[in-house]
């Protein structure tokens, strides 16, 4: 059993930034794909970053790229999220995600996801 916990969402103007940090438990945190993604009202999650389980390989969803950035350190157990120029539309629940299953892709759909964090709320204010 894996549990994720997000931290690090808030309040913050357009133009601002916000970093998130998602904490993992388990000894094998090295072998996780890990995502963020996020669900704004009215609307289904959707992917926003992945990374590869050595961090080597990312990627973005279209509407953050250039201005968010993913990160992980293993030592840690922890995944991050960079929110640079951020916009009203970035306003959603933030939510982590851990593939554990292996395998050789890391990149997989929001579905293979099998544990997920409670999230954590970002609102960004015009």
């Amino acid at each position: 059993q894996v549990q994720l916990v997000e931290s690090g969402g808030g309040l913050v103007q357009a133009g601002g930034s916000l970093r998130l940090s998602c904490a993992a438990s388990g000894r094998t945190f090295s072998t996780y794909a890990m995502g963020w993604f996020r669900q704004a009202p009215g609307k289904e999650r959707e992917f926003v970053a992945g990374i590869s389980w050595s961090g080597s390989s990312t990627r973005y969803a279209d509407s953050v790229k250039g201005r968010f950035t993913i990160s992980r350190d293993n030592a840690k157990n922890t995944v991050y999220l960079q929110m640079n120029r951020l916009k009203p539309e970035d306003t959603a629940v933030y939510y982590c995600g851990a593939y554990t299953l292996g395998g050789s892709a890391w990149y997989v759909p929001q579905y293979e996801y099998n544990f997920w964090g409670q999230g954590t709320q970002v609102t960004v204010s015009s």
